[in-house]
């Protein structure tokens, strides 16, 4: 009897162990099965807190870069309708993509810069005359004229070093200071009114005011190079141009001698800032250079013309959105300045690749409309708008990657991504895009560099 006991309590245990297990394994399979199951949920939830966190963000962006395309594209038709004056100015063409990212890279640091004050409380909506405001101001007046000057000696000196024939120096010196005098005093005020009034209405500035101010500054560009051509024209190889000549030099010196001498401020923004745009005139020009090298494919096609401030705009705006939001982010806190991206970064992130994939077909459609509207011949609307949306998403990537490096670089170093981050993105960003556009051009007609 008791070993009967015993083995039917043996048995017994065996099976409370097997049962114990059995039920263990059942919880762990319940609870791997309602994790598995649980997955789409919430990728659900977070696509939907994402969306509903992000929508007036994208609506905000989306918006300013839909304006920023119509500018985009006035500039870029007025840009075909150059091909008669860049025969008559050859290497015109180079010193064009850097004139207008400067544009977009002193203003829109300047916009940048004035966000990020009314971020942290130290600037108010109300147009008043401050430290702050009036140093901005004149560091966005000498930033102007030196960097016009210096852009034009590396347009030239690219088209000597290239071989392209090209115009005297003199007359690029005088073309692009007098386009940046003429640009920069309706950019100025623009940019000012931008930053304080999108403010004061509950519009973010890094949502609204670098987009806007960029492609402002490719809107006004174009004409004041025209206006400042149709000058050069009247005034060339003349007394007139030599003394034009002089002066800008002068005023450029004394102007970075007064911006260093002058101000805290002032000098912390003439000192962070001329380094970085002059290494933005270097990618200007070399965009410049790029859109010169395939210059009869360009003439032969102009409407591609038409698809080019559109392309780099709006691929300049992109990265700037980025990284104003990014330089403000890290300003508040709420971005870190590590070398990995965080969640915000990350969110940050997908509101551009979003953005990317709406507006690359969008400027295809319109270069195309633009260009027709003109008479320009096209290319036909299928090939523009592969064109553009091929180019775009190759660059997107790189977008981002610049523009988080280069924030989270620059605020470890300890200088102000504000005084930075927008204009070597912009500008790192021109040449990369040209060379893309003008690649994706030679694959979609066939043609060869």
């Amino acid at each position: 009897m008791r070993w009967t006991e015993k083995l039917l309590k043996r048995i017994g245990d065996i099976i409370h162990i097997i049962l114990n297990w059995m039920v263990k394994l059942a919880v762990l399979v319940s609870k791997r099965s309602l994790n598995i199951l649980q997955i789409p949920f919430i990728i659900s939830g977070k696509i939907t807190n994402f969306f509903k966190d992000f929508s007036r963000v994208l609506g905000e962006t989306f918006t300013a870069l839909f304006i920023c395309a119509i500018g985009d594209l006035i500039a870029g038709i007025l840009l075909s309708g150059m091909t008669n004056t860049l025969e008559i100015l050859p290497g015109l063409l180079v010193l064009i993509p850097g004139a207008i990212g400067m544009r977009g890279n002193i203003f829109g640091a300047l916009g940048s810069r004035l966000g990020s004050n009314l971020h942290i409380g130290t600037l108010t909506p109300e147009l008043k005359k401050s430290p702050v405001l009036n140093q901005n101001i004149i560091s966005a007046m000498i930033l102007t004229v030196i960097m016009s000057i210096f852009l034009a000696f590396t347009a030239k000196g690219f088209c000597v070093l290239l071989g392209f024939e090209s115009i005297s120096i003199m007359d690029f010196t005088v073309i692009s200071v007098l386009g940046g005098i003429f640009s920069g005093a309706v950019l100025l005020p623009a940019t000012i009114l931008i930053s304080i009034k999108s403010y004061e209405n509950g519009w973010d500035p890094d949502n609204v005011t670098t987009p806007l101010i960029a492609a402002s500054g490719d809107l006004f560009t174009i004409p004041s190079i025209l206006l400042a051509v149709q000058i050069l024209l009247w005034v060339r190889n003349g007394y007139v141009e030599n003394i034009l000549f002089i002066i800008f030099i002068i005023i450029g010196i004394m102007g970075f001698i007064y911006g260093i001498q002058r101000g805290s401020q002032l000098k912390k923004i003439i000192i962070h800032s001329t380094p970085t745009l002059f290494l933005s005139s270097l990618f200007g020009t070399t965009a410049g250079t790029i859109l010169n090298s395939s210059f009869s494919t360009i003439l032969s096609n102009p409407s591609i013309l038409a698809l080019v401030p559109l392309f780099s705009g709006q691929s300049g705006d992109l990265v700037s959105i980025l990284g104003a939001r990014l330089s403000s982010g890290l300003h508040i806190g709420s971005i870190e300045s590590s070398l990995r991206p965080n969640e915000s970064a990350i969110r940050n992130f997908a509101i551009i690749v979003i953005l990317a994939l709406l507006i690359y077909p969008l400027i295809g459609i319109l270069a195309y409309f633009g260009s027709s509207v003109i008479g320009v011949e096209s290319v036909g609307l299928a090939n523009m708008v592969f064109i553009s949306t091929a180019a775009g998403l190759m660059l997107t990537p790189l977008l981002l990657i610049i523009a988080f490096y280069l924030n989270a670089i620059s605020y470890r170093r300890g200088l102000d991504p504000d005084n930075i981050v927008i204009p070597l993105s912009t500008s790192m960003t021109d040449p990369v895009a040209n060379t893309f556009l003008v690649l994706m051009v030679m694959f979609t007609l066939g043609f060869t560099l």
